[in-house]
């Protein structure tokens, strides 16, 4: 009955970024130099803050943005050989841990400037350098983030992130004249959720999209060191003082599962293996691709939808330099680090 009700409260919400989503594709046709996914997020952004708005249809807006987006990236996973990932070779990967690293240390000396709480600066960076509002909501529990700090770095994050998406188009234009391994370094390395870098991927070309998920999904595979960093850096006795053994358990637990890999990078990489191994067919690996896509258009309207714009004004100016001074700031040092290792 429960799974009932809750596909009940589901639907409208969904139905609508279907919608939303089929426009997106209809009105791509009639500007292709745009193309149908960022119309798809643009057409959410405004329906989420206008007529949209209601409550109701929340769960289907969320469900689309974020376990559509998962089930997408498990799927394609299934139509990429491991030579693919390998692409991205060792200068990848260190390109990859030096954008992370930087942007976490600019992000805690800029809000530091700024006269933030060290708590929210560490959200921040977090949510910058790793995924977005999963690594925030991973790494809050590890520093005992207070809710009003992890709801305006979410907020923030998001909000800078979209404004990113678009930004990093023209220049990927201009400095790389869209070559795939550069320009995904630089939308893979960037932008702070997985949503953010399909859309992006997807308005320069299908190439860009792969690679730049892969430079992402690596990323997120970095989540656990850096919520691991974190803990010592806060130095979080929690677990130390509390004098019920079975409530130290149960927040022990709590805490690891706070910072497992997501199951979708695991279903990507483990049908990724099976497509290297040719135990996937290429009709059902093309079925995968069709499918992928199909959730990519819905789920960027739900992520458009979800974005709040009167919640950035609420956080005022110095919230919002913030966040645009992070973001150059990241510009900035991947353009820098392409030039060096891509």
């Amino acid at each position: 009955m429960s799974i009932f009700n809750s596909a009940k409260k589901i639907i409208p919400g969904l139905l609508l970024c279907i919608l939303i989503a089929q426009l997106g594709v209809f009105l791509g046709k009639f500007v292709p130099s745009i193309g149908g996914a960022p119309l798809a997020i643009f057409l959410g952004l405004i329906a989420g803050n206008t007529f949209a708005k209601s409550t109701i249809f929340a769960p289907g807006s969320k469900f689309s943005e974020s376990d559509l987006l998962s089930y997408s990236i498990v799927l394609l996973g299934g139509t990429l050989s491991i030579s693919t990932i390998l692409q991205l070779g060792v200068s990848g990967i260190a390109f990859i841990l030096l954008q992370m690293t930087l942007t976490i240390a600019l992000t805690m000396f800029i809000g530091k400037k700024l006269g933030f709480s060290k708590h929210f600066r560490a959200l921040m960076a977090s949510g910058n350098a790793v995924c977005g509002s999963s690594a925030i909501g991973a790494s809050s529990p590890v520093i005992n983030a207070e809710d009003n700090d992890k709801g305006i770095s979410i907020t923030i994050v998001n909000l800078i992130g979209t404004m990113l998406m678009f930004a990093l188009i023209p220049i990927a234009s201009y400095l790389y004249n869209f070559e795939t391994l550069q320009t995904s370094a630089l939308l893979g390395g960037i932008l702070q959720s997985v949503g953010q870098v399909i859309a992006a991927g997807s308005m320069v070309n299908h190439n860009v999209l792969e690679m730049a998920t892969i430079f992402k999904i690596v990323r997120i595979v970095f989540l656990v060191v850096v919520v691991l960093w974190l803990s010592r850096e806060f130095n979080n006795k929690e677990l130390e003082i509390d004098t019920e053994f079975a409530l130290e358990e149960e927040a022990y637990s709590k805490q690891k599962n706070k910072i497992s890999i997501p199951w979708y990078i695991i279903g990507f990489f483990i049908l990724c293996i099976l497509f290297s191994f040719g135990l996937i067919p290429s009709e059902i690996s093309k079925t995968f691709k069709l499918i992928s896509s199909k959730f990519e258009i819905v789920a960027l309207a739900g992520i458009g939808m979800r974005v709040n714009i009167s919640e950035l004004v609420k956080q005022g100016p110095k919230a919002s330099l913030y966040g645009l001074l992070v973001g150059l700031s990241q510009i900035f040092i991947a353009i820098i680090l392409i030039k060096i290792f891509i």
